[in-house]
């Protein structure tokens, strides 16, 4: 754009208006203003220099203010992009009420497996801690508002009405309240702090693995022979797929496992399907049929007595006859599509190493890009796999196991017991046991295995019910063993108080209690103080570690934040049922599955004989795919996001005490406050993750 003349630009051949030309370069919203020097300053800079030019030249004041205006406006800019995402949040948010469909109706009491007596009980709990909020908002807006500023006074100076009672309850606060609650803030920071030093080691032992390259390798290397490749190290393995109902993800799971490098005689595939639908039952069956046909050693099983959900399944399918032919056994849920050559980077490391019972790989996630939800819980997996199961793996032997794409001895599968019904979390049931009789475990961080994430917060909250309920029944169970068991002491120390009481049970009572109950008291207990590193400092620090791990997701890093804070319900409530065994800890509901890596990835795994037919194999099927994924769509229009009425009453408790903080002028806290009361309006509205028409 020309710089401009006239008014601004100076009259020609005057000096009525002279000043510093600027082009405005307006190609993108950052606004740049370079400076165009005129002839008439170069000399004047010449002679002023005696012949040299100045090293700088003074601004005209009427470029400092298009400077300052351009900026006004890139400023209103994002105000009115603010304004927008506000009124599209309050829209959203309005639709959501209007739906009225909560997490309280009898449908999702039964699918989510909820006790409605210990619901209505932990609301009930909430509810009450909202209204004594509200309550006390009240009685502080009325103190602001009439000047009663008893804080310092209220012992000696005699008042009346009802000053008089705001002064007894200043005295009544500072006497009894404030006590118990400091007790109680003291207790979950020292917890705090004894788990931030835990997950600061870790992550230290991480840093360690990556500085000296540490890695685990075979003893003995299985190279096969240049003549004859089938002359290398290729035990019997045995492969399952535990399914049920999952009619998204079949097709592509059975045709990765059927694609495994290995010599074809020396693995068969189990396909364990639990589903209850006879048509998902149907079509898992011929395309088992279909496999069968291409060559493959693959069977399908469906049991009749389908008790004992996941861990019934694989005790079953483990008491078939043709397993003792079998020296390893490679599981793989539903939706776990391995690399052809898995096996080829996990048997390997169990060659010469009679002590070791299971290889475990890391998941790989199709969807991590999805939405916010599977981006946060992208950095969350990030670090567990990282980080503690890689530290876990290389300097105790010991890690839960994850349930899938694991390798296990069959020996050690059967010298720890079986697998077992008594838990919902029968992976890291079998994973103590073995821990227990002295089998060592192996994390291989490098392999990986593809899997997706659930998209939406209602199958995210089912999937954390059961992680976290799980533990504490296992807990329960096996302190008696563990405790008795002939294991060295700090290996006993590590289970108990590491393993199970730190990170299963400390973690989500500390995070709930402290930030969603504690921190709201405090705005109306000011006696009780909750330190701002407490609130702010090392939360961010904790924060920046996990998201080490996946550095990419930085830019989340104060939604994660929120978002973890905001789980903490989810966590307490079910840690809570299983500690105390109720009801709800005995659940087992499948994660929803949205089959992302569908037809290209069943196209690339389809035998290539099934690529030149197309009316014989798997392929033709992938028009099927398509027909049954617009019907499922066509499903999901049914479907509707539901109201979280724990979130949001969580949500207006810390609203309400942000307000509070504003009154008493508490700085970080009431920030805090505030942006964490949003994050829990938009979780309870399930304004976060896949959102159904």
């Amino acid at each position: 754009m020309a710089p401009w003349s006239g008014l601004w630009g100076g009259k020609a051949g005057g000096d009525a208006y002279r000043g510093t030309p600027v082009v405005v370069k307006m190609e993108n919203p950052n606004w740049s203003i370079s400076e165009i020097s005129s002839p008439e300053d170069d000399d004047e800079d010449i002679l002023a220099a005696g012949g040299r030019r100045k090293g700088g030249r003074s601004k005209n004041a009427k470029q400092i203010r298009w400077v300052l205006l351009l900026k006004a406006h890139r400023a209103a800019g994002c105000l009115a992009s603010l304004a927008s995402a506000a009124v599209a949040l309050g829209g959203a948010a309005r639709r959501r009420v209007a739906a009225g469909r909560t997490d309280a109706e009898a449908g999702v009491v039964a699918a989510t497996g909820e006790s409605p007596v210990v619901r209505s009980r932990f609301y009930a709990f909430i509810k009450a801690f909202l209204v004594v909020s509200l309550l006390l908002l009240a009685v502080e807006v009325a103190a602001y508002l009439n000047g009663w500023d008893l804080a310092d006074s209220a012992l000696a100076l005699p008042v009346i009405g009802l000053e008089a009672l705001y002064a007894s309850w200043l005295r009544f606060r500072a006497a009894y309240v404030a006590p118990g609650i400091q007790f109680l803030t003291d207790a979950c920071v020292v917890l705090f702090l004894i788990q931030s030093a835990d997950r600061l080691i870790q992550c230290l032992g991480c840093f360690y693995i990556h500085l000296k390259r540490i890695k685990p390798k075979p003893k003995s290397p299985a190279l096969p022979d240049a003549e004859d490749p089938d002359a290398g190290y290729y035990p019997m393995v045995l492969v399952q797929i535990p399914m049920c109902n999952e009619k998204e993800v079949y097709q592509q799971s059975i045709a990765a496992v059927c694609n495994l490098d290995w010599p074809k005689s020396n693995f068969l595939v189990q396909v364990l399907d639990d589903s209850d639908d006879p048509l998902t039952q149907t079509l898992i069956r011929e395309e088992v049929a279909k496999w069968q046909q291409q060559g493959a050693r693959i069977v399908y099983r469906h049991r009749v007595l389908r008790d004992g959900y996941k861990a019934g399944n694989l005790k079953s399918a483990m008491s078939c006859s043709y397993v003792k032919d079998y020296e390893f056994v490679a599981i793989f849920d539903a939706d776990f599509q391995p690399n052809p050559d898995f096996l080829k980077r996990t048997v390997p490391h169990f060659k010469d190493n009679d002590e070791l019972g299971l290889v475990q790989a890391r998941w790989s996630f199709v969807n991590r890009d999805e939405n916010l939800l599977t981006r946060l819980q992208y950095i969350n997996l990030c670090f567990h796999f990282e980080v503690e199961q890689q530290v876990n793996g290389v300097f105790l032997n010991f890690f839960g196991f994850n349930g899938t794409a694991g390798v296990w001895r069959i020996k050690a599968l059967e010298d720890s017991g079986g697998w077992m019904e008594r838990t919902t979390v029968e992976d890291m049931d079998i994973a103590v046991r073995a821990h227990l009789h002295g089998w060592k475990f192996i994390f291989l961080n490098d392999v990986e295995c593809q899997c997706e994430l659930p998209e939406s917060y209602e199958a995210y909250r089912k999937q954390q019910h059961r992680w976290h309920s799980g533990p504490m029944q296992l807990f329960r169970l096996c302190l008696p063993d563990i405790i008795k068991c002939k294991i060295a002491f700090w290996k006993k120390a590590n289970l108990i108080f590491l393993f199970f009481l730190l990170r299963k049970l400390i973690l989500p009572f500390y995070s709930f209690t402290l930030f969603c109950i504690i921190l709201p008291m405090t705005m109306f207990v000011p006696e009780a103080e909750l330190p701002d590193w407490v609130v702010c400092y090392i939360p961010a620090l904790m924060s920046l570690l996990n998201i080490l791990p996946s550095p990419k997701s930085f830019p989340f890093i104060i939604p994660y934040l929120l978002f973890e804070n905001t789980m903490s319900v989810t966590k307490f409530n079910a840690m809570i049922s299983g500690l105390f065994q109720l009801g709800s800890a005995y659940e087992w509901v499948v994660t929803k599955k949205s089959g992302r890596s569908s037809e290209g990835d069943l196209i690339s795994l389809a035998p290539p004989k099934e690529l030149k037919h197309q009316k014989t194999g798997s392929a033709p099927n992938l028009d099927t795919v398509a027909k049954e994924q617009l019907a499922s769509k066509k499903d999901a229009k049914k479907k509707h996001n539901r109201i979280y009425k724990k979130e949001l009453a969580l949500s207006m408790l810390l609203l309400t005490a942000a307000a509070r903080s504003l009154l008493s002028k508490q700085g970080i806290h009431f920030y805090f406050l505030l942006f964490q009361g949003i994050s829990f309006l938009l979780v309870g509205l399930d304004l976060i993750g896949e959102q159904v028409e």
